[in-house]
């Protein structure tokens, strides 16, 4: 695969894109440009909701964003989702109802677009106090279909978290993690980055052989497994959880590193 170069570049970004100071470097930069010159769209696949695109799009501009591990499709000029998928109603209510019978002190949160509810209870790690983030109760979130339910434990280990809510929700949802707090990402049945993905590279009519993917947690396996199928590339950080070094097809450098940047530059 020497020869090998891609027709879209697919990037997580927390850990993966980002350095750990929440910056993206100036020589990433570049080489994102430098591919985008070329006429290779850079397409960002992560679980952050749209609201907290504003600072990558200043960064990156132009592009489609692929948000909350699939369920929505954000145009960053714009900043207009062009395509969600919610979880409805009925689930939402079963799920949370099961899972707190099972666990009785799981919190809940749940994402709408550009809004974000939280139980009282439940505890923000980041922007408590920013625009569209306030308290509801549980029944006033499951009301309405949303875009993520997030259920954290405050107590729990993470993996053993992670497996009882995958129990529970069965083939109801798609359950994933992408941080190591005991929190669970739960989006609409078979939405998944790879969904997301698959979505925006038919709108430029490249298929997942053509595609390369970078990535370090376990929420970025499915759009691994998407593009590793096809012969694309799959690439997981040096630092990535074991799970999804287990399905990658390459390995670079750290975040902090400029992995990403080194890799297309290799390329």
């Amino acid at each position: 695969m020497s020869d090998w170069k891609p027709r879209l570049i697919a990037s997580d970004m927390d850990g993966t894109l980002l350095r750990w100071d929440d910056t993206v470097s100036e020589a990433t930069v570049a080489e994102l440009d430098r591919w985008r010159d070329d006429g290779v769209p850079v397409v960002l696949a992560t679980g952050r909701p749209p609201r907290w695109m504003y600072r990558i799009r200043d960064v990156l501009g132009a592009g489609t964003a692929v948000c909350c591990n699939g369920a929505v499709l954000l145009d960053l000029e714009s900043f207009r989702i062009v395509h969600e998928e919610a979880l409805q109603p009925d689930v939402l209510e079963s799920v949370t109802t099961e899972l707190r019978r099972r666990q009785p002190d799981t919190w809940f949160a749940v994402e709408y677009g550009l809004e974000f509810r939280h139980e009282p209870i439940y505890k923000p790690r980041w922007d408590v106090d920013a625009p569209g983030v306030a308290e509801a109760t549980l029944p006033e979130m499951v009301a309405q279909p949303v875009a993520k339910l997030l259920a954290r434990h405050e107590e729990l280990p993470r993996d053993e978290f992670v497996a009882l809510v995958e129990d529970v929700v069965g083939d109801r949802a798609t359950v994933t993690n992408s941080s190591s707090d005991a929190l669970a990402e739960i989006s609409a049945a078979g939405v998944t980055k790879a969904s997301g993905l698959a979505r925006v590279a038919a709108g430029h009519g490249i298929g997942p052989e053509d595609v390369v993917v970078f990535g370090d947690m376990p929420n970025d396996i499915a759009a691994f497994e998407w593009v590793a199928a096809a012969g694309g590339r799959a690439v997981a950080m040096a630092h990535a959880h074991p799970d999804l070094m287990a399905v990658a097809t390459d390995v670079t450098g750290t975040n902090d590193d400029d992995g990403v940047a080194a890799f297309l530059a290799s390329l």
